[in-house]
């Protein structure tokens, strides 16, 4: 994949994680990428676990997001700032790093804007394979923003789900997102209200970015059987769903010390019970147990998610050069002589 020499990591940028995903084809990328999610939390046990570290602004945060299972060591740096759009700025950027645990030494930098909405959808559609109804084929996108197309086509790759049926409040939103979607071959229809949108949908995803407490899903919205994927809420003072359809719903979270904080169940006591996704990919517990009951993915995203990506990103190097080598790492000729190491650069620069 890369050299030898010990100053050299392979860097990853936007450019070269476009084609990347293209060598790979984008629905194969997202079902591969969600075997790693699956893989890593049927390993859960194995890694460091941490809420995010987060710094919070009235406008927005900013987060580290590290993790382990004593073989790699990966984190990722990403913000969420709603108001950006009104800037022409992304809402997220993330860049993430994979490091060999034995020497500390980096063995990937990627870029994580484009690679945190693949593992997102990614990750949503592995929920969504074990806790919706079997044959679910239709699927309500509300919010129809930048994670938007790669919810449904992570579905598509996942499950098989043909048909959509979208709504936003900002109708170009809406219009980019079906033309954007349009050669895929959905069924899509363009809703005029969250109402509409949820009319014969098996699957329910929320992915909106107001940074509030809002109520996109009503209780009265949400029938028997439905499977819900609650992407928005990621911070305090966030959430979706209205605490009653929290109520009647059976709820898979990932990590519930984060979750409770910043997910949708930051609304229900602390001590409401919840269960873990980990615990039904691994066969712990069961998932959906009958095909009236409404489940609820309530997804903030975690560390091992982003490990997954950084991971499968770096296995798909050796067949994809889609990258370039980044001189990151001092590499002294004697490990001890850094100092030296600079002061013998010195002519070297005044020629140059």
């Amino acid at each position: 994949m890369t050299s030898q020499t010990l100053n050299l990591v392979p860097f990853v940028d936007v450019d070269n994680m476009m084609r990347l995903v293209h060598a790979v084809g984008i629905e194969r990328f997202l079902q591969e990428l969600s075997d790693y999610v699956a893989e890593d939390f049927r390993r859960w046990q194995l890694f460091d676990k941490t809420p995010r570290v987060a710094a919070h602004s009235p406008d927005g945060v900013i987060e580290l997001m590290p993790t382990s299972d004593g073989t790699l060591y990966g984190f990722k740096y990403v913000n969420g700032h709603p108001k950006n759009t009104r800037s022409g700025r992304q809402t997220v950027t993330a860049f993430g790093m994979l490091s060999d645990v034995d020497t500390g030494y980096p063995l990937l930098l990627s870029e994580m804007t484009i690679l945190t909405a693949l593992r997102t959808a990614a990750t949503s559609a592995v929920a969504a394979k074990a806790l919706a109804r079997e044959g679910s084929r239709c699927m309500a996108l509300i919010g129809n923003g930048a994670q938007s197309e790669f919810q449904a086509m992570a579905f598509r790759a996942v499950l098989g789900v043909d048909r959509l049926r979208l709504y936003d409040i900002d109708p170009e939103a809406t219009a980019r997102c079906r033309s954007n979607l349009a050669r895929f071959g959905f069924e899509i229809t363009a809703c005029a209200s969250a109402e509409e949108a949820v009319e014969g949908a098996d699957i329910i995803t929320t992915a909106t970015a107001d940074k509030q407490y809002a109520t996109i899903l009503s209780d009265n919205m949400v029938g028997a059987g439905v499977h819900i994927n609650a992407v928005g809420g990621d911070c305090p003072g966030k959430t979706e769903l209205h605490r009653d359809i929290l109520l009647r719903s059976e709820i898979f979270v990932e990590y519930p010390p984060q979750t409770r904080i910043e997910g949708e169940i930051q609304q229900l006591d602390e001590d409401y019970p919840v269960k873990e996704l980990w615990q039904v990919l691994s066969g712990q517990i069961p998932g959906r147990t009958d095909a009236a009951q409404v489940t609820l993915f309530d997804s903030v995203g975690f560390a091992t998610e982003d490990f997954s990506a950084l991971r499968y990103v770096r296995d798909q190097l050796a067949e994809h050069a889609c990258y370039q080598d980044l001189d990151l790492l001092a590499d002294p000729d004697e490990p001890r002589d850094l100092f030296g190491m600079l002061m013998r650069a010195a002519p070297t620069l005044r020629s140059a």
